[in-house]
């Protein structure tokens, strides 16, 4: 698109800003809770909501397609032909439940305006961010033509985990095949940082499970006779980390990518230090592998985590009892090019070698997702880069995030695709809480963001 094309498209940004805000806040209105089995309507209303605005787009084969859950919604716009890039943009339009309910200033699904601030259930997380989208392709497509090629999905239940996404997407990959995927379901670090996700953590959960006595136990008759089951489970799970903070399960690192200097010089640009985790969590010391800052170690090293324990007494009062099982629950963050499957064959190792003979132990995979990263020199994500700098006046910042989006990783195993990962949300947007809200400024800024992108990628 030539500038004075783009000048228009942004015009049109500016002058419908109003209809804008006025069509968010119909979509927020809708209670599409996917947890809730009596907001199916919701469900079926929010994803009619968006099937009908693809079509106002003119997009062509729009649908909902069923899923053994909430629906998938589909469009495209291929008409820029095979030379252009396809792109498909990610998005869910399920929200969160709003309990409790006593604890919203106003109702979570009647949005109110107060300052720069649009209050609502789904604001940030995530209908705004897609409308956002949606509003910088009718600026374009109102204003001239769209010289890159577009596919839509939309899912219903990304705050349910995605339980068939993955599934669908398998079955669906000639319909959604692409060049590469835009997922602006991230945030930026503050309104005047625009921000990148160029690396996801992967997820490793297991249970481990450590029996001994067939039954709890007197522990006056049986103590010191019989090895604890918890205190066997505490030995094994303390050795799990060393003096340094590192994993000790053996050949952990050996697929470990190492920072590079360059890309550690680029995460020193981010605002965010040590004393950052600590104001936020209020800890009175952090602690991790050594040698790594917080940030670095949140982002880019692995990490192995207990996440919960049972054994044994747990009520108030005395009971004198030596129990028959303990069990923990344990997390990986995985980074590339770490494995999911090898790290299990790894948690076994460890047990093989250092569980006792007095008691017996089982590990059971509970979960599994394989982290990702994106070539920050590929010419989408410089398209991005360009995008986001003319509209906020600064260069983003790149950020890897301790997290994981198991769409990103299920594009990447059935379709073969890279995920360029943006937001616009602010941290205080209040996301999964009460008084969720979404910074309208870094709203309508986000649109024009945006139309730059697709604009740029058109030209390219």
């Amino acid at each position: 698109m030539p500038e004075s094309n783009l000048s228009t498209a942004l015009e049109y940004c500016q002058q419908n800003r109003g209809r804008f805000l006025e069509e968010l806040k119909s979509l927020i209105s809708i209670p599409s809770i996917s947890t809730d089995p009596n907001a199916r309507p919701g469900i079926q209303r929010a994803a009619q909501w968006l099937a009908d605005h693809l079509e106002h787009l003119g997009m062509k084969n729009v649908q909902i397609l069923p899923t053994p859950g909430h629906p998938v919604v589909y469009g495209e716009s291929l008409d820029a032909g095979p030379g252009k890039p396809i792109i498909l943009i990610y998005g869910h339009y399920d929200v969160q439940p709003a309990e409790p309910l006593d604890l919203w200033h106003s109702p979570a699904f009647e949005p109110e305006l107060r300052g720069d601030n649009l209050y609502g259930r789904g604001a940030s997380d995530m209908k705004g961010q897609v409308l956002a989208t949606l509003k910088a392709v009718e600026s374009i497509t109102k204003t001239g033509s769209l010289n890159i090629n577009l596919k839509f999905l939309f899912e219903g239940e990304e705050e349910i985990g995605s339980p068939n996404l993955g599934p669908f997407i398998a079955v669906n990959t000639e319909l959604l095949a692409c060049d590469f995927a835009l997922n602006p379901d991230a945030a930026m670090i503050a309104a005047d940082i625009p921000t990148i996700t160029y690396g996801l953590r992967g997820l490793a959960y297991f249970e481990l499970r450590i029996s001994g006595p067939r039954q709890d136990l007197h522990s006056g008759l049986y103590g010191g006779v019989v090895h604890n089951p918890a205190q066997a489970l505490c030995e094994l799970l303390s050795g799990m980390h060393d003096a340094q903070g590192r994993v000790t399960l053996p050949s952990f690192y050996d697929s470990v990518q190492p920072l590079s200097e360059e890309e550690r010089d680029e995460l020193r640009r981010l605002p965010i230090d040590d004393q950052y985790y600590l104001e936020q969590c209020g800890a009175p010391q952090l602690s991790g592998e050594a040698g790594f800052s917080a940030l670095e170690r949140v982002g880019a090293r692995p990490t192995l985590e207990i996440n919960g324990l049972l054994s044994g007494f747990t009520s108030e009062g005395i009971k004198t009892v030596l129990p028959a099982k303990a069990m923990a629950k344990i997390s990986m963050r995985l980074v590339p090019d770490q494995d999911p499957t090898e790290v299990h064959q790894q948690l076994v190792r460890y047990m093989e070698m250092n569980a006792p003979s007095t008691v017996t132990w089982e590990v059971i995979k509970m979960a599994g997702s394989p982290p990702s990263i994106t070539d920050r020199q590929m010419p989408a994500m410089e398209a991005l880069s360009q995008a986001l700098q003319e509209t906020w006046g600064k260069k983003p910042v790149y950020k890897r995030e301790g997290g994981s989006i198991p769409v990103v990783a299920q594009l990447s195993e059935f379709l073969g695709v890279d995920s360029i990962i943006t937001g616009f949300g602010l941290p205080d947007d209040n996301l999964h809480a009460p008084n969720e809200k979404l910074n309208l400024p870094n709203f309508f800024r986000s649109v024009e963001a945006l139309t730059r992108f697709f604009c740029i990628l058109g030209e390219q």
